[in-house]
């Protein structure tokens, strides 16, 4: 009984998180950097890259922290603390990006990220990045779980070359339910942890190819 008010608790907390469904949006919001396909040769590792992060990148930050900060601060003393534990550590707001950051730093010669377009362009980098994520995690009203990253590569004339990319898709058997002890439902919620660790792996592994081929 105890876990089934838990869970009530949880699914209250979760339902005032807002899931951000809009897919990625076309190549650019700016406008300034335009899909003309350049060559992957240009893509070296003695390179100086700039990074920008997407709108919604930015939005799926903002989703994640508020996520995060529900599943640690919400109910607190009347949820299962491995339940609690499991809804804190598979909405890490810092995991993704903090990953592809140290994929793009391992990959390159130097890494920054510009606030604006107008400042990286200033800067000239050899190569511009577009950072774009996307997260979808668990609420009462959805078990599909998924994570989205997405590095689109432009050179310093800011013609695009290529993609890396990750993606997993996963549905979660429900973890609302009557019937199953905390230990199980918390395996359960970790998953989301799992998909975008996946996601992340997949991101890597196109990345060195991207490079590779360059």
């Amino acid at each position: 009984m105890r876990t089934i008010i838990q869970l009530g608790l949880m699914i209250l907390m979760l339902g005032t998180v807002l899931v951000n469904n809009a897919a990625i949006a076309g190549e650019l919001h700016t406008g300034h950097l335009l899909p003309i396909v350049g060559s992957v040769d240009s893509l070296q590792r003695a390179q100086s890259v700039g990074v920008l992060l997407s709108d919604n990148t930015r939005d799926n930050l903002s989703y994640l922290e508020r996520y995060h900060d529900m599943a640690l601060n919400g109910a607190r003393d009347a949820l299962d603390g491995r339940i609690r534990e499991a809804f804190v550590n598979s909405s890490d707001p810092e995991l993704a990006i903090d990953w592809l950051m140290n994929s793009l730093q391992g990959t390159f010669l130097s890494v920054t990220v510009y606030d604006n377009l107008d400042a990286l362009v200033q800067a000239r980098p050899d190569v511009v990045v577009m950072l774009d994520t996307h997260n979808q995690l668990l609420t009462p009203r959805n078990d599909q779980v998924e994570a989205r990253f997405i590095a689109r590569f432009y050179d310093a004339d800011l013609q695009y070359i290529a993609k890396a990319e990750g993606s997993v898709h996963r549905q979660v058997p429900s973890v609302w339910v009557h019937d199953k002890a905390a230990p199980e439902i918390a395996a359960r919620i970790e998953q989301q942890r799992d998909v975008q660790l996946d996601a992340l792996k997949q991101f890597d592994a196109s990345l060195k190819a991207l490079v590779r081929a360059g």
